[in-house]
This record gives structure tokens, C-alpha cells and sequence, in this order.
């Protein structure tokens, strides 16, 4: 458990590095990120390249034995590329080309700023690859923000067309998976198609989704060349990526398998929550600490898309710039929200800023020293959470082994097939997960989420709350396991290229789970269907599925009108609807319970997790709240009884 920040030399005069790198020391940061944003200044003009502020930066930090996270500049090309090459601009859906003069102008797809990038993180991989400061690297920053995903530019439709004839291989084919005989939509050549943007009405969903596949392992492909050029002049450093909280336009988990060590994030809980679709209530009830899961829900997403790797490489240390309102957090936060991380595996925490920079974009964004160089009340917290690592000693170098009880399927796939045919205004795929782990978590349950396509046999229950496209491999280890399986509304309901699947959903869920969907239903806010499980009455939100059972398959609860809610057959549950929320933490905690895993309500606000011999809980609440610890645990921070706003956490011992 180490802690970092981001630090922008070139931001400040010289004379103040000096300083800055002290007194990072003397707060236990151990990792500094520079240089992500520093193209204009490693290169002010075309071929000639100015080391000299860095060479001296980079000592600067290492003098102090701060340790460098080098990131390649690519997130913001200079004004003399964009003018060269205008066409490296990114173009957006409705057809405009967005410009020079912030950051992300450029198209991932473009051979040209390609050519760019391969050259500058070659010249920077050759100078500091081997130098001893310097122990990891980011590629570009927070791939597709602002955005810029998908680009609909000359470039990516050239390739689109490449790709899409390695895929099909021949243009009938393609011409029939994508059914282009509606609408008289079929194509002679592959050099026919173009983007699916700007149409008068709906574009072809297949070719939307395919376009989406191809986006994202443009993405992948982009990352790796950086990589490659990394993992040739920098050996046995780590290799990273800034992914970004509720992000879902490429598939980070295709992302990781091209050269990535560490999947890192960055993690601003307040606006993030301001920008979630919660109901205004919880928004408003948590508009100052953020969410309670939603940093631990990106937390358990990373460290499975890093198998078991994961740094926070941005954490909020206050108040930042761009959400719709950004409140103060409450005192206690930003160390809160730093023990969270640690506890759900983080082995760094690094924030953004060092000092709060007085100009240009960021400036409302607060650092850990505001602009005339004092400790903000976030850098305090800071300063408190270094002194707590120093007494934690060995402990502090816990990890987090072993795997949950509890696995939740996470599909970027299935948010892109949402995406592109809602049905309902309201169904929003990672929200809908975001809810299933948030009742999994209030049941004071720890999660790991991983991949659709992953191996699950080492869980006892396995959550999917809707995942359109039903890989044969889940059908295999359903038959093969012994687990326990939950399935949400519209899984199996789609081909691989996005049509309704043969002999209706939920398709090949069916081998292990007979049965029929005739109807389906999005419901406007004020349809609500009713049903009780349990105690619990409650009601349908958003969707709803019209199913009929097959004859193996028991209806375990139905809507006041008849038609079956949770159907279940074996070790396989399926919940024909979505659900409010006390409606489905009860239905999740009848399948817990029935996996044979112990669960109970948690008090609002408090969450529990363990990290190796480290309990955890955290309690986000304003009220002081009871810890779970057994006798004769010894608490490492805090107490018994963890207060409002605060942390404990224990060693079991023995």
C-alpha cells in the first residue's frame, strides 16, 4: 500500500521542485506521475526535443527517492502536428470535427498521428527506460474521454472496412448477418459501407455494434504500440493505463491483453455520483462523500480487468471542476476514500494534484496544496493517512489473495448491444450492474466482478444481471459446476450479430433453464407491476420480460397480474424484470442464502472488506456503527466502534 500523486513540473517554476519533491517525501508519497501532458514542451518544434527541464525533473524527484511514473504524451498532440496533419483531428457523431485547443484532438484510427506516437515514446522509452527512478509507465491518458469514442473519421472507415473483411470474409456473408435485406440495406463491395452515423433514422444495430468492436480494438491496438516500444527500451518496468469509473466504449478487458501489467483508474466518488443516473434522493443523500459503492464497484471491476493488479491513479483530494455542481466533501473523505482503495487491493493511491494549478481548464480542480503552496484540508488527510501506512509496517504490505464468495459478470459487449437498442429511455446496462452489486455489497458481501468469459468455478454463486449475448462458454460451466447462477432480464436474448436469437430468449440459457420470453415490456416510470418476495412487496422497474415457464422450471414469484418474476431450476435463478431496490436485495439474498453463503443487512453507510489478514469496514454514514470483529482481534486503525465518516480495521489473529 504505497501513495502517489500527479505532478506537472512544467507547470511551476524550477525553483519550487526542488521543495515540492521534499515535502512529497516528508508525507510518505512514495510515486510520482509526471510528463502525460508534456508533448508541446519534450518537443516544442517538429524533430527537435528539449530533455533538459525533464532530465532535471526527474532527478529532482529521484533525489528524494520518489519513485517515476513516466506517462507518454499522446493524450494532447502540439498545434504543429494538428497543423501538418488536420486530418488526426477526431470527428464526432454528428459529423463535426472537434479542435485544437484542449485535449483528446486526436483519432485513434489516423496512420499518421500513429506514426507520431510510435516516434515520441521511442524517443522517450530510449532516454528514460532504464533509468533508475523511473519504475512504470502510462500510456496516453483516459483513453476515450470527453467523448472521443467512437470517432467517425476517413481514417477509421478505411480500416473499418479492412476489419469488417477479416471478419466476414466475403460480402454476402457479412450482407446476411447483418440482414441487409430490410430496408435495402445490402452492400456489393466492402468498399461500399460507410460509418453508421448520420442517418435519417436508426442505423443498422449490427453494423452499430460491429463499428463498436472495431473501435475498441483500435483501442487495444493503439495501446500496444506504445507498449511494445516500452517493453523494448524499458524492461521489467510496469506498464499502465488511467481507465476511467462507468466507462464501457471499449473493452478493457480485451484492452489488458495487450501489454498491460497494472489496470489503474482514476476515482472522483462526488461527481461521480453527480453524474450517475440515481434516483435525486440518493444523490442528494450522498452528494458530499460520493455513493458508498461507487468507487469500490470500479475498485472490484479493475482488479479483476488486472488480474489482481490494480492502482487508483487519480484519487479526488476535494473539490474538482466538472460535474454539475462539485460540493466540498465532507472532512474525512479523502482518507476515507484512500483506505477504501487499499482495502479493495489497491497497492497505490496517487492524487490528483500536487497543487492546485491557478489557469487555464483545471483550475476549480483543488490539489493537496492549493495555489499559494499551503496544505489543502485534503493534503491534511493525506499527511494522516502517511503516518497511519509508517505505524501499519509489515501489514501494510497485505494482499488481497483469495477470492471472493461471489462473482458479478460484467460484459463490456452487453453495453454497447444496450446502447444501440435501449427499448427503454431508462435501461442503462451499467447502472443495472451497478445496482446488483450495490445490494450484494448492502448484504455485507465482498465481490469480485469479473469477465463473461472468464473461469467461475472457483465461486459459489455467480451473478449475471443481463448479458444479451450468452457466451457458449457460461453454458458449459453451468453444466460442468456446481455453483449457483443468477441471471438477469434480456440475458440470452441476442446473436452475435445482434439479432433475436433462434426459437426466442433467453436463447441458450434454455439447456439449463427452460423456458420462453413471448413479450417484452419497457416500463415508463409510472407502470409499475407488483410482486412480494418474502416480506418484501415491491415493483418492477424499467423492463419486464412476459415468459413462459417450461415444464422443468418452478415459478418461484409472480406479479400481482399472474406472470411469473423469478423463475428458478436447479442451481439456476432467473429474474424476468428489474427490479427497485429493497425488491431486489431481497431476491439476491434468497439466492445467497440459497448458495449456502451467510449474508445480513449492513446499517446505511457501512461497507466491510478484507485485504489478506486485514478486515476492513467503512463507514460512510453519520451515525458511529458496531465492527464485526471477533474477540480478540487486533485493530490496526481505529476501534470496536468505527465513527461517522471513518475506518477500522483488524487482524483476526489465530
Amino acid at each position: 500500500m504505497q501513495l502517489g500523486v500527479c505532478y506537472y513540473p512544467e507547470h511551476w517554476p524550477e525553483s519550487q521542485w526542488e521543495s515540492d519533491a521534499r515535502r512529497m517525501a516528508e508525507m510518505g508519497i512514495k510515486r510520482v506521475r509526471i510528463a502525460e501532458f508534456a508533448w508541446s514542451r519534450i518537443e516544442p518544434e517538429p524533430g527537435r526535443y528539449d530533455w533538459a527541464w525533464l532530465d532535471r525533473a526527474i532527478s529532482t524527484l529521484g533525489r528524494h527517492e520518489l519513485e517515476v511514473v513516466l506517462g507518454t504524451p499522446t493524450a494532447s498532440p502540439p498545434k504543429w502536428l494538428v497543423d501538418a496533419h488536420p486530418d488526426i483531428l477526431p470527428v464526432a457523431r454528428d459529423g463535426s470535427v472537434m479542435q485544437f485547443g484542449s485535449r483528446r484532438h486526436y483519432d485513434i484510427s489516423s496512420p499518421v498521428y500513429r506514426e507520431h506516437c510510435v516516434r515520441i515514446v521511442d524517443e522517450m522509452t530510449r532516454r528514460y527506460g532504464t533509468h533508475p527512478a523511473v519504475v512504470a509507465w502510462q500510456t496516453d491518458n483516459e483513453f476515450g474521454c470527453h467523448n472521443t469514442l467512437p470517432s467517425y473519421t476517413q481514417a477509421a472507415l478505411l480500416r473499418f472496412r479492412r476489419w469488417l473483411a477479416r471478419r466476414y470474409e466475403t460480402i454476402g456473408v457479412l450482407n446476411a448477418a447483418w440482414g441487409n435485406v430490410f430496408w435495402s440495406m445490402e452492400y456489393r463491395s466492402f468498399d461500399e459501407i460507410e460509418l453508421p452515423y448520420r442517418t435519417p433514422t436508426d442505423a443498422n444495430p449490427s453494423h452499430v455494434l460491429d463499428y463498436r468492436r472495431f473501435q475498441s480494438d483500435e483501442v487495444a491496438s493503439f495501446h500496444a504500440l506504445q507498449a511494445d516500444s516500452i517493453r523494448r527500451h524499458s524492461p521489467e518496468r510496469d506498464v499502465l493505463h488511467n481507465f476511467m469509473g462507468f466507462y464501457a466504449a471499449f473493452d478493457h478487458y480485451a484492452f489488458a491483453r495487450h501489454g498491460l501489467d497494472v489496470a489503474a483508474w482514476d476515482s472522483y466518488p462526488v461527481p461521480r455520483t453527480e453524474v450517475l443516473p440515481l434516483p435525486e434522493a440518493e444523490k442528494h443523500r450522498w452528494a458530499r462523500t460520493g455513493h458508498p459503492d461507487v468507487s469500490a464497484f470500479s475498485h472490484d471491476l479493475y482488479r479483476g480487468v488486472g488480474n489482481g493488479r490494480m492502482w487508483v491513479m487519480e484519487q479526488q483530494a476535494g473539490p474538482v471542476n466538472w460535474a454539475p455542481w462539485n460540493p466540498v466533501p465532507l472532512p474525512g473523505m479523502v482518507r476515507l476514500w484512500t483506505w477504501e482503495a487499499f482495502a479493495h487491493g489497491a497497492e497505490l493511491v496517487s492524487f490528483f494534484r500536487w497543487r492546485q494549478c491557478p489557469y487555464a481548464q483545471e483550475q476549480m480542480h483543488s490539489g493537496l496544496n492549493t495555489p499559494d503552496d499551503e496544505l489543502s484540508p485534503g493534503g491534511g488527510e493525506v499527511v494522516l493517512v502517511g503516518r497511519e501506512l509508517r505505524a501499519l509496517g509489515a501489514s501494510a504490505s497485505a494482499v488481497r489473495s483469495e477470492p471472493a464468495s461471489v462473482a458479478l459478470l460484467f460484459d463490456y459487449e452487453a453495453d454497447w448491444v444496450i446502447e444501440t437498442q435501449r427499448h427503454g429511455a431508462d435501461f442503462d446496462y451499467q447502472h443495472v450492474v451497478f445496482e446488483w452489486y450495490s445490494s450484494l455489497r448492502e448484504l455485507g458481501l465482498e465481490v469480485d466482478i469479473v469477465s463473461s468469459r472468464g473461469d467461475v468455478s472457483a465461486y459459489r454463486l455467480v451473478l449475471a444481471p443481463t448479458l444479451p449475448i450468452l457466451p457458449d462458454s457460461l453454458i458449459e460451466q453451468i453444466e460442468r459446476g456446481a455453483n449457483h447462477w443468477v441471471f438477469g432480464p434480456r440475458t440470452g436474448s441476442k446473436s452475435e450479430t445482434l439479432a433475436i436469437v433462434p426459437q426466442l430468449p433467453p436463447g441458450k440459457l434454455k439447456t439449463v433453464l427452460p423456458a420462453r420470453v413471448v413479450e417484452v415490456e419497457s416500463l415508463r416510470p409510472s407502470i409499475r407491476p407488483t410482486l412480494r418476495i418474502g416480506e418484501v412487496e415491491g415493483a418492477a422497474l424499467r423492463w419486464r420480460e412476459h415468459v413462459q415457464p417450461g415444464v422443468e422450471t418452478e415459478v418461484t414469484a409472480r406479479f400481482d397480474d399472474g406472470l411469473p418474476a423469478l423463475l428458478q431450476r436447479g442451481r439456476v435463478t432467473y429474474m424476468t424484470a428489474c427490479f427497485d431496490r429493497a425488491l431486489l436485495r431481497a431476491a439476491i439474498a434468497k439466492c445467497v442464502r440459497d448458495a449456502g453463503i451467510d449474508c445480513a443487512p449492513l446499517p446505511e453507510g457501512l461497507r466491510l472488506s478484507r485485504r489478506g489478514a486485514l478486515r476492513f469496514a467503512i463507514n460512510y454514514g453519520d451515525r458511529s456503527q458496531s465492527v464485526p470483529a471477533p474477540a480478540g482481534a487486533r485493530f490496526v486503525l481505529g476501534g470496536s466502534v468505527v465513527g461517522p465518516i471513518d475506518v477500522a480495521a483488524w487482524i483476526e489473529e489465530g
